[in-house]
């Protein structure tokens, strides 16, 4: 029977999604789905949710739930990675810090000053699961779905053995988001993206060979879809490309915007007028709240999690699949129905224009020979350059975290495009200083 172990499962939400795109295979109900996280009562929870959609569907999966990260790692196949090492505490401590530099993130959790220290709590983690597997699961594929995406996969690319794959939605699901702007099905287009994660570039995207890219360039003037995407269409505008990430995420990763309050205002537009179709959902929305966007949706949550939780064990369990990855790879590999994903994986040639040993965001084949990155070549002059902007703080980061040099770690945000706009490097430098001191207890590399 194979074993697939979730780490992090009282990540409840994410966690059933993903049990119930796996167990929407029938050939992958055959398996031992092992639950850890360090919180027993969240654990307890995501284990009842998994039991129940066991024994409703009279499923032969096994399910176990357990604290010991070892045990639940022993003669796994896949490891499903969901953490959040510090949690909602650390994260306050991502974005209030910056923004009382005058540092406006919005979500924090890939680049900048609240990326990179989350990538710094992070990453010591991963390596000790990382020296779990070489020793209990040494062929087991581990799927990351935590940020900073690039940062962690660098890191264990790096510094272990393992073999592991990056996973995010944001590339199909922006496809989805422009074919509904051109009023296309999304199962009748076809796309080339490549970059890196949450900065990736539709090179390609096309209808029976036809460039779809002049209808959506067209949409760059009408207002009511220009405001659902502000940032991408202001790339598409002054770079040629549509980009793949949320308007407010790509906002930080660049100097143009959130140094403006009019910008930041433009870009957060849909959560004042149209809170239930936009970034969170209908939670409440204040200016004040368009710094920390997300850290807001998570702190609103928080404060009705376990009720919410509780509802969610109770209600309805449709067994349908999502859009994320994790349950496709393990197919392919399991069943050898060949499917392709756009991972994030170690760059060995695939981009040609950016640094070898990065993290690049490619299509891959995958199979029953495993995960295949595919070669794309060079990127469009002007994209690469954007890419390598983030890539330079990235790599700093993990020479940074690998070696316990904080010298790299001052760099890293130095050279974060977004508060480089706005800070000089002594502030930053006092900024770094205060937010190593605040974190110290999740940062056992360095000397504070």
């Amino acid at each position: 029977m194979r074993k697939i172990t979730f780490i992090g499962a009282g990540s409840i939400v994410f966690a059933k999604n993903l049990l119930t795109d796996i167990l929407s295979v029938p050939e992958l109900r055959d398996t031992k789905i092992s639950l850890m996280d360090i919180d027993p009562e969240r654990l307890a929870m995501t284990e009842k949710l998994a039991a129940r959609i066991v024994e409703e569907n009279d499923f032969p999966t096994v399910i176990e739930a357990t604290t010991d990260r070892r045990e639940a790692l022993k003669d796994a196949d896949y490891v499903i990675s969901m953490i959040q090492v510090g949690g909602l505490e650390a994260y306050e401590m991502d974005i209030e810090i910056p923004r009382k530099y005058g540092v406006n993130q919005a979500v924090g959790d890939t680049l900048g000053p609240g990326g990179v220290f989350r990538g710094l709590r992070t990453i010591p983690v991963y390596l000790e699961i990382a020296r779990d597997m070489e020793e209990l699961c040494p062929e087991a594929l581990f799927l990351n779905y935590v940020n900073p995406m690039a940062i962690n996969c660098w890191a264990l690319n790096k510094a272990t053995d393992i073999k592991n794959v990056g996973l995010c939605h944001s590339v199909q699901g922006t496809a989805a988001e422009i074919c509904e702007y051109i009023d296309l099905p999304y199962e009748d287009i076809n796309y080339l993206s490549a970059g890196i994660n949450h900065m990736a570039w539709y090179l390609k995207f096309e209808k029976d060979g036809k460039d779809l890219y002049p209808q959506i360039k067209a949409k760059y003037d009408d207002p009511d879809v220009y405001k659902h995407d502000v940032t991408k269409f202001e790339f598409l505008k002054h770079f040629g490309y549509f980009v793949t990430e949320s308007t407010i995420h790509m906002s930080e990763y660049v100097p143009y915007f959130r140094k403006n309050k009019d910008w930041i205002s433009n870009i957060h537009r849909m959560q004042r007028e149209q809170p239930e179709n936009s970034y969170g959902g209908d939670i409440g929305w204040t200016t004040e709240d368009e710094s920390g966007a997300y850290l807001h949706v998570c702190q609103v949550r928080n404060e009705s999690y376990l009720e919410d939780m509780e509802e969610l064990i109770n209600s309805e369990i449709k067994m349908e699949r999502s859009n994320e990855y994790g349950s496709h790879i393990i197919e392919a590999m399991e069943t050898g129905r060949e499917t392709v994903i756009h991972g994030n994986i170690q760059n060995d040639g695939q981009i040609t224009n950016l640094p070898q040993g990065s993290v690049v965001e490619v299509p891959c084949l995958v199979n029953k020979n495993g995960i295949q990155p595919t070669y794309v070549g060079d990127l469009p002059t002007q994209l690469a350059a954007l890419n390598r902007t983030n890539i330079n703080v990235q790599e700093l980061a993990v020479e940074g975290a690998l070696t316990g040099d904080k010298e790299k770690i001052y760099q890293a945000v130095m050279m974060d495009p977004l508060t480089a706009a706005v800070l000089d490097m002594d502030q930053i430098r006092e900024m770094v200083d205060e937010m190593f001191a605040a974190q110290r207890e999740w940062l056992p590399n360095f000397e504070i």
